[in-house]
């Protein structure tokens, strides 16, 4: 980390701007040749009179040129970053600007209109750090520099993007080479009003932009109101809503049910809507990804029956076939009676502890991908209480999540220190970090399965660049995955 000082700021449009805080795109249009290290903050100017410089993305900045967060208002302009010159780059040739115009938010028309008026664009690739706090100036309608109303000291420890995603952003922008994924890009445009009012637009616009390099971080996650349900699991099992609030043993033992329902069905389950217990009725049967009968008790202790009236009623409402084939669940928050693990060992069915169910659900909430139902049924084992062997399967699952965070982990110490790396490289470095606590060494079958699957556009964690064969494939990081340690 070094210290920086700024005592002046360039103008350019108010759009450009925000497009380079947002990691958007990495030049600005300059009105000279600028010389690698040359360092200013970035003040954002009304281009309102330059139709043609307004973004091709008009649902990122509306044709108002109002931005989603105003860079100026009124008497007021907000600097919120500096930017250091890596490179400046001249182009004049007509054919290379619907090539630039992809890479960036400007209209290829804009261009080729300042080809017209001059002899080349000049092109400053710049590095750009956000500041510790937005710098509040008055509005300077003239001039290509602003002075600072005081001299500045910062540093260069909050890049927008870090240096090796700049370093790739960099040599495609050089080359022209065209966006890996425009449809992404219009999707992520589609998604910018929605994600002012929807969290879920808002997570995915998020996650969009990590994977196609222009943000590095997620934003502090903020709790899902619409998962609160999932807290209540064990408590409705408990029956201590009961007292609270004067229910009968019917209906606290009705809402344990449906919430026990609720929780089968987020995990994966296909619930059959015909079985929904009351008297003589099959509390649940799940027929996806395989059959699931279930018996659901409130209260303090599983009764002795339990067992037995789960059999009973599993033959009595499916056929001979489909109840033999059925995974038999009693899901209750109490400890089962001694008789109960032996009618349990007997007619082979299994005992779950609501609050074992809740941990199960609360893995699927935080990591939504991670609770595969046809590995989790070996550990639905038949004839006793299952809730050390769900707890084993929790814990294999937060194992492979680890993993694949120390994989991630690896692949960004190696990016920032180096080139992009091979396989075998990211095998060595994650060896040399995470295996002498972790008693597991990676081969280098095991890292190129990671990775590729780290690399897939459906998680976007890493980056991958083709080789001649997967030996040669070089990945960069993209984005973290977080653990709750």
């Amino acid at each position: 980390m070094s210290l920086v000082n700024i005592d002046r700021a360039i103008r350019l449009p108010a759009p450009d701007v925000e497009a380079l805080i947002q990691g958007r795109m990495i030049a600005a249009i300059v009105w000279r040749t600028f010389n690698p290290g040359e360092q200013y903050a970035l003040y954002p100017t009304d281009n309102s009179n330059m139709p043609l410089m307004k973004p091709k993305q008009m649902s990122l900045f509306p044709e108002s040129g109002q931005l989603e967060l105003p860079l100026v208002v009124l008497d007021k302009v907000s600097v919120k970053a500096w930017a250091r010159c890596e490179l400046c780059q001249m182009v004049n040739e007509s054919e290379s600007l619907e090539a630039l115009s992809r890479l960036t938010v400007w209209k290829t028309e804009a261009l080729q209109q300042i080809l017209l008026e001059k002899p080349y664009i000049f092109l400053a690739y710049l590095r750009v750090y956000l500041l510790p706090q937005p710098l509040e100036m008055p509005v300077h309608p003239s001039g290509n520099f602003v002075s600072l109303p005081k001299s500045l000291t910062v540093t260069d420890s909050t890049p927008v993007l870090s240096e090796s995603i700049f370093a790739k952003r960099r040599q495609k922008l050089e080359k022209l080479e065209p966006p890996e994924h425009p449809e992404l890009e219009e999707l992520q445009s589609a998604l910018v009003h929605l994600s002012t009012t929807n969290p879920k637009a808002k997570q995915l616009d998020a996650e969009i932009k990590m994977f196609l390099g222009w943000s590095e971080k997620l934003p502090t996650a903020k709790p899902d109101i619409d998962l609160d349900w999932i807290k209540t699991i064990a408590a409705l099992g408990n029956r201590s809503i009961e007292l609270e609030e004067k229910k009968s043993n019917y209906q606290a033992g009705t809402d344990f049910e449906n919430i026990t329902r609720q929780s089968l069905e987020f995990l994966g389950f296909k619930i059959e809507n015909a079985y929904k217990g009351g008297a003589g009725g099959l509390d649940l049967f799940c027929s996806q990804p395989y059959p699931l009968v279930g018996e659901c008790k409130a209260g303090r202790l599983i009764p002795s029956r339990t067992a037995e009236e789960l059999i009973k009623l599993g033959g009595m409402h499916l056929s001979r076939d489909k109840f033999l084939e059925s995974t038999k669940l009693v899901i209750g928050p109490g400890n089962p009676s001694v008789d109960m693990l032996k009618a349990a060992q007997e007619w082979k069915v299994s005992i779950i502890n609501a609050m074992t169910l809740q941990k199960l659900v609360e893995l699927k909430a935080k990591y939504p991908g991670a609770v595969n139902l046809v590995e989790l049924k070996p550990y639905l084992e038949m004839g006793r209480q299952i809730d050390d062997r769900i707890k084993d399967y929790i814990e294999k699952v937060e194992r492979e999540i680890r993993l694949r965070s120390q994989i991630i982990q690896a692949v960004k110490k190696l990016c920032s220190d180096s080139d992009f790396p091979t396989v075998a490289e990211i095998k060595v470095q994650y060896n040399a970090r995470f295996a002498a606590t972790t008693d597991y060494k990676l081969t280098n079958e095991s890292v190129k399965d990671l990775t590729i699957e780290l690399s897939s556009p459906l998680t976007g964690y890493l980056g991958r660049i083709k080789g001649d064969n997967s030996q040669s494939d070089r990945f960069y990081f993209l984005r973290d995955l977080p653990l709750d340690d």
